[in-house]
């Protein structure tokens, strides 16, 4: 009988060396599991940090790129204002260097040249501030230097002393004027 019952404990529970081979197989393919799993992630966060580093010199040369546009910006963006009143100031060397100019010729040159001198400064977006006697004042286009008694309303624009500009609508320097004072 004790044949017997080696017979059946062997064959019902594994031997120790059997149960480790068991786990190191286990084991072993765990670990190479594992292994496989830790390359790829590997491959993955080099991949990812590649991209990051590619994506930061990008975003640092478009940076730098948009930094220089900027600066030319600021450098030549006068150039094109500069470049319409060039006839301006060729009108004027012209009338200067009429030595013997009728008073006549004078008003006629003077005429021309401010023609010139506000089309350049409109083509540029520079407009008068120029309101009509009778208009209403506006604090934000207009400056009172003066309030005069009037058969007008109250804040009426009776007289501009000096025409203002805007650029772009907004103002480089407010018209002044003298408005009605109130009944």
């Amino acid at each position: 009988m004790s044949d017997n019952s080696q017979n059946t404990s062997s064959s019902a529970a594994p031997s120790p060396e059997e149960v480790e081979a068991a786990m190191a197989a286990n084991a072993s393919d765990e670990l190479a599991r594992l292994q496989g799993e830790l390359a790829e992630l590997k491959a993955k966060s080099a991949e990812l940090a590649d991209q990051f580093l590619r994506a930061k010199a990008e975003a640092e040369n478009a940076r730098r790129r948009a930094e220089d546009e900027v600066a030319k910006a600021r450098k030549f963006g006068i150039e094109s204002f500069a470049e319409s009143l060039l006839p301006v100031a060729d009108s004027l060397d012209a009338a200067l260097a009429i030595k013997e100019a009728t008073p006549q010729q004078l008003r006629e040159g003077a005429d021309a040249t401010l023609r010139q001198l506000t089309s350049a400064l409109e083509r540029n977006k520079v407009l008068a501030i120029n309101p009509a006697a009778g208009s209403k004042f506006d604090p934000h286009q207009h400056q009172a230097i003066s309030v005069v008694p009037s058969e007008q309303e109250a804040n009426t624009i009776v007289t501009v002393l000096q025409k203002g500009y805007v650029i772009a609508e907004r103002v480089l320097r407010p018209a002044l004027v003298t408005v009605s004072a109130p009944k």
